[in-house]
């Protein structure tokens, strides 16, 4: 996580659209990556040319960060399963920025000495770090609304409720930067709308009321954040000529700093649950980390297609899922499988 994550969407007709994960920043560009910022260009170059990037296929590397996202989700579950949700999220995110931290106070120290250019991620102006402060503001609010909404949400259900998100972030492209989705776009728009409003038929059957639960509701919240973030990704590697590496590295730094004002509030509260210490949460932003670097090594193979690359990396609805079913011991496990094809099918339209 990195402070950061809520994941690339296909683009529609118009400027492309970079749609992340619930999470980190994502680049969904031709894969020549001519037209791309000098960062993301040089970020490309070195994974392709790198030499395990060369051994290993474009789809191996993005159905490994689909599984890995889809393990994400499952640690967070069994991280937040009655335990205070305000730490279990401050450690995750200060893990993730943990992880970057070494790598800038290199550059700080010896710029130019990395044995690999992608750490490398000083050299930004004020403007820039306060256009990745409200990166971390809009990333972080996601993942805050995430994680209460998960839990009290059967994974079943919280995942598919997520992957909805290329939906929403295709119905901002289009009011707001009025880009054009072709009929295909539009039918898988109207796909995904129909099998989540099936969705809403299987959660009653478990007690869960979609307009009345407060934890449907910060789930779509923190999907609708996301889908935001993922409009503001592209302004930032796209307009703002930033690297990805450079978001991904300040963006989890800062989040850690922002919740540090609400981790002192829970701290002075007097009735306060117990928080429990999990290695689960750690994993969390270490596996999405991973998940983002294998990404972005699948997206910079001279072959790769990104019409397949996202919505493959979408599957990982099916892997946390498929965990909910299995190890958490969920029910009504066919009219979610049902609901869950469904709105696979219609990501797999959008791209």
């Amino acid at each position: 996580m990195g402070g950061l994550n809520p994941l690339g969407e296909p683009p529609l007709k118009g400027p492309a659209v970079t749609i992340p994960s619930h999470e980190p920043p994502t680049i969904v560009k031709s894969v020549s990556h001519a037209n791309e910022p000098p960062e993301t260009a040089e970020w490309a170059s070195h994974l392709r040319t790198g030499d395990y990037v060369r051994r290993v296929s474009w789809l191996f590397l993005t159905m490994a960060s689909a599984f890995l996202l889809g393990l994400y989700d499952y640690l967070k579950k069994a991280a937040l399963h009655e335990n205070e949700v305000l730490p279990v999220l401050f450690w995750s995110v200060v893990t993730g920025a943990a992880a970057w931290l070494p790598f800038v106070v290199w550059s700080l120290v010896a710029p130019g000495s990395l044995p690999h250019p992608v750490p490398e991620v000083t050299g930004l102006s004020g403007h820039e770090h306060l256009l990745l402060v409200a990166k971390a503001a809009l990333v972080g609010s996601s993942w805050l609304c995430g994680y209460y909404g998960l839990e009290s949400l059967p994974l079943s259900i919280a995942s598919p409720i997520r992957a909805t998100a290329p939906l929403w972030t295709i119905t901002m492209a289009v009011v707001f930067l009025h880009e054009t989705p072709t009929a295909r776009q539009v039918a898988g728009m109207m796909v995904i709308l129909v099998f989540f409003f099936a969705f809403t038929f299987v959660g009653r059957k478990e007690g869960i009321h979609f307009v009345k639960s407060k934890s449907v509701l910060l789930m779509v919240a923190a999907t609708l954040l996301g889908a935001s973030s993922a409009l503001y990704d592209k302004y930032l590697l796209q307009d703002a000529g930033l690297g990805p590496g450079e978001v991904q590295a300040w963006f989890s730094i800062y989040t850690a700093v922002l919740m540090i004002p609400p981790m002192g509030i829970w701290l002075r509260r007097g009735n306060r649950r117990a928080f429990e210490w999990r290695w689960s949460i750690p994993l969390i932003g270490l596996t999405l980390l991973l998940a983002d670097i294998l990404y972005f090594s699948a997206i910079a193979q001279p072959d790769a297609m990104i019409s397949l690359i996202s919505p493959v990396r979408r599957t990982s609805v099916a892997v946390s899922f498929l965990l909910g079913i299995v190890i958490l011991k969920e029910t009504r496990v066919l009219p979610k499988a049902v609901c869950v094809a469904g709105i696979l099918a219609g990501v797999f339209l959008l791209a």
